[in-house]
C-alpha cells in the first residue's frame, strides 16, 4: 500500500527518537512491500524560533493531508519564560483541535524483561496489562485562562457529547479486551465530574450493558495503579487527569520510554502518535535517547491508521526481542554502552528475522499444499 506520513521531530530528543521510528518504518516497507513517503514540519520550540509560533499553517496543513502524523517530544527550558505570549505545548494543544484527536489510547503492559528497571516489586507488575482511554480536547487545558498581579483562573468545562463520544470509544475497546471498565473522576467535589460520571452511567447501563463497570475517584486511582495495577483493564479519563495518571503508570512498564500513545479522531482521518516521554533536553544531543517508544507509536500508527495488523504486530515483536536480547538504553540498563541509533538498528535486524521465518514459513505450508 501507499501511505504519506507526516513527522514532526519538534524538540530536544524528538528528532532522534523519530529518526529510529521513521527507520523501523522505511524497513517495514521495504520487508512487507509499501510505499511510505515522509514530510517532515515544525511544532514546538523550534517553529516558535523559526516563526515566532508553535504551530505554523504549513504544519498544520501538512498533518491533515496526511495518512497519519508522528510526533516525537516539544518543550525544553528555552522556551519556559512564564511570561511568553506563546508557549511549545500550545502547539502541540492546537494540533489536537486541528486534527480532532480526542481519543488518546495510552497502553501499559508489563515486560519481563525490564522489571528491574521499574521502582515496584515484581509481583506487584505481573499481569499488569492496561490501556488509559483519555479524552483530549476538552477539560481544564481548553478552557477559558486568565491572569493578572492578584490572582489567574483555568476553567475546565465539558460538554455531555464530548462525554459520549470518548466513553463509547473506551466502551469499545473494553469490549475487545476482558470487558472491564475503571471511569475516573472527582465527583465528590467537581460539577464536571458528576456530569462526566452521570454521562458514562447512562452510556453504559444503555449502549454496553455486558461491560463491567465501576467508578473510582482520581486520587485512589492513583494509588490502586501502584497497588493493584494488574487489576485495571480499560481506564477511561479526562484530560487533566489521565495527562497525571499515564505518567505515573509509566512507571509500570520500568521506563517513560517504552510507553507509545495514539491520539484519534473521527473515522478515516488521520491519526497522531507520539511516545509520552517529554523533550528530555539534559539528554538531547548526546545519542543516549530510548527510541522504543517512538518506535512502538510507529507500531501503532500502523495498526489504527494504516490498518497493518501483522506489521504492527512484527514491530512490537521485534521490539520484545530486543529487550530480550539487552540492546537497550542506559534509562533501561545504567551499565549499557549502547545509544539511540544502536537500539533502532537492533530492532530493524529483529525485523529481518521476523519476515524471513514468516516467507518460509509461508514457503512451507505452500510446499505442504502441493504435497497434499
Amino acid at each position: 500500500m501507499k501511505a504519506a506520513i507526516t513527522v514532526l521531530p519538534g524538540d530536544g530528543i524528538g528528532p532522534e527518537v523519530t529518526a529510529e521510528a521513521v527507520r523501523v518504518l522505511q524497513k517495514v516497507a521495504e520487508d512487507f512491500g509499501h510505499r511510505f513517503s515522509f514530510t517532515e514540519a515544525e511544532i514546538g520550540g523550534c517553529a516558535i524560533d523559526a516563526h515566532g509560533n508553535p504551530l505554523p499553517n504549513e504544519t498544520v496543513n501538512a498533518c491533515q493531508l496526511a495518512d497519519a502524523v508522528l510526533l516525537g517530544a516539544i518543550g525544553g527550558p528555552k522556551w519556559d519564560d512564564p511570561k511568553a505570549k506563546v508557549r511549545p505545548e500550545q502547539g502541540l494543544l492546537g494540533l489536537r483541535k486541528a486534527m480532532g484527536v480526542y481519543a488518546n489510547l495510552r497502553p501499559v503492559k508489563f515486560m519481563p524483561e525490564v522489571a528491574d528497571a521499574s521502582p515496584l516489586k515484581r509481583e506487584v507488575l505481573e499481569g499488569v496489562d492496561l490501556v488509559v482511554m483519555r479524552e483530549l480536547t476538552g477539560g481544564i487545558y481548553f478552557g477559558d485562562k486568565g491572569r493578572d498581579e492578584k490572582s489567574a483562573y483555568d476553567v475546565c468545562t465539558y460538554t455531555v457529547e464530548e462525554i459520549e463520544r470518548i466513553t463509547r470509544q473506551a466502551c469499545l475497546l473494553a469490549y475487545n479486551r476482558r470487558r472491564k471498565l475503571t471511569s475516573v473522576d472527582k465527583a465528590n467535589v467537581l460539577e464536571t465530574s458528576r456530569l462526566w460520571r452521570e454521562t458514562v452511567d447512562r452510556v453504559v447501563q444503555t449502549e454496553f450493558p455486558f461491560l463491567e463497570l465501576e467508578h473510582m475517584l482520581v486520587d485512589a486511582a492513583a494509588m490502586h495503579l501502584m497497588r493493584r495495577p494488574a487489576d485495571f483493564d480499560v481506564m477511561l479519563t479526562e484530560n487533566m487527569f489521565g495527562d497525571i495518571l499515564t505518567d505515573e503508570a509509566s512507571m509500570l512498564a520500568g521506563s517513560m520510554g517504552l510507553l507509545a500513545s495514539a491520539s484519534l479522531g473521527r473515522e478515516n482521518a488521520p491519526g497522531l502518535y507520539e511516545p509520552i516521554h517529554g523533550s528530555a533536553p539534559d539528554i538531547a544531543g548526546l545519542g543516549v535517547a530510548n527510541p522504543l517508544g517512538a518506535v512502538l507509536s510507529a507500531a501503532m500508527l500502523l495498526r489504527h491508521s494504516l490498518e497493518l495488523e501483522t506489521e504492527a504486530e512484527a514491530v512490537e515483536t521485534a521490539v520484545n526481542m530486543v529487550l530480550e536480547t539487552g540492546a537497550v538504553t542506559p534509562d533501561i540498563d545504567p551499565e549499557s554502552k549502547l545509544g539511540t541509533v544502536d537500539v533502532g538498528r537492533a530492532v530493524c535486524e529483529q525485523l529481518d528475522h521476523i519476515t524471513h521465518d514468516m516467507a518460509f514459513g509461508a514457503l512451507a505450508m505452500n510446499i505442504g499444499a502441493l504435497g497434499t
